[in-house]
Order: structure tokens, then sequence, then C-alpha cells
């Protein structure tokens, strides 16, 4: 009898351990997921800064540049994709298709942006304007401020995915639902640069 209790005892303390161990993993995963999440939610902040000078410096240029209708249209419609794919990527950063549609959607409006400043650059008036000079300042700025954001979100995502993904949390992340997050990089090289709005 004695024997028996002492062997029941030990299995109901292997047991509470592994519960507690178990525990301590899907903790640690909620974490590190709601870590790069906050760390989303820093680019967005910054995104919509970006959206938000957009129009301002379209309807600034608009007046210049009467016969690049095209470019303006173009910087437009892909600030409204990218915006659109903001939304879709802010409600859920752990979903990788909206991430890959944010990614693709920002390395069409950074081409776009890139063209509209080469066009630019042909008007000497327009380089002169005050309130073109002070809206590229801006753009610039968070141009600057979405990188040091990408670069923390990316650090959180790869902590979150190394974590996931070694052993044993990889035996439990599955079960738990804990899927792999999706870095926020570009991948083609031309489209790495931020626009250019120097107006020197």
């Amino acid at each position: 009898m004695n024997t028996t209790l002492i062997v029941l005892g030990v299995l109901i303390l292997i047991i509470l351990a592994a519960g507690a161990w178990v525990a301590g993993i899907y903790n640690a995963l909620v974490a590190l997921r709601n870590r790069f999440k906050n760390a989303f939610a820093q680019i967005d902040v910054q995104l919509k800064r970006r959206y938000d000078l957009i129009p301002n410096l379209v309807e600034t240029a608009k007046g210049y540049l009467k016969h690049e209708r095209e470019t303006l249209e173009a910087v437009i419609k892909a600030r409204n994709v990218a915006y659109t794919a903001s939304q879709g990527a802010a409600a859920n950063p752990a979903d990788a298709a909206a991430m890959k549609n944010l990614v693709s959607a920002e390395s069409g409006l950074t081409g776009a942006l890139s063209r509209l400043m080469v066009v630019s650059e042909q008007y000497p008036d327009l380089k002169a304007n005050q309130n073109m000079m002070q809206l590229t300042e801006e753009l610039t700025s968070t141009e600057n401020k979405i990188s040091f954001a990408r670069q923390s979100y990316n650090d959180s995502v790869m902590t979150y995915n190394t974590t996931r993904e070694t052993f044993p949390n990889v035996v439990f992340s599955g079960m738990f639902g804990f899927t792999a997050a999706q870095l926020f990089q570009i991948d083609d090289a031309t489209e790495r640069n931020a626009p250019k709005v120097s107006f020197n």
C-alpha cells in the first residue's frame, strides 16, 4: 500500500511538472507572438503617416506637373493599394498571405514615389516650393522611421519563429496553432531603397 502511494505520488508530480513545462512553452510562444504583433503595430503607425502625407505631396505637385497626370495617378493608385494591404496585415500580422500582399503593395508604392521624385526634379519651381520641401522632409523622416520599425518587427518575428521551430517547442507549436510569421522584407533588390525625396 505504501509503495503504491509513493508511485502514485511520483506519477502525479511528473504529470504536474510536464503540465507546467508545456504551459511554459505555450506562454513563451504567446508572449513572442504578441511582441511581433506589437512591433507590426509600430510599422502600421508609420505607414499610416506615410499614406497621409502622399495625397498632400501629390496635391502640391499637381499644379506644377500638369503634363505628368499619369505619374500622379500612379502614385495615388499605389498609395490606395498599399493602404488597403496594410489594413489587412494590421488585422492579423501573423497571416503570411497578408504580409506578402503588404510587401508587394509597398514595393509598388515605393516605385511610384521614386518615379514622382524623378519627374519632380525636372521642375525647378516645384523644387523651390516651401510646402513641397516640407512634405518631402516629413516623408524622408517617415521613411526612416518605417525602416527602423521594420527592423524591430523582423527581429521579433525571427525570435518568435526560431523559438517555435526549436525542439521541443516545435512539437507543441503546431498543436497550439502557432504558425510561422512572415518577415517584412522586400525581395527585389531595386526596390530596397527608400524613395529619394531630396530637392537640394
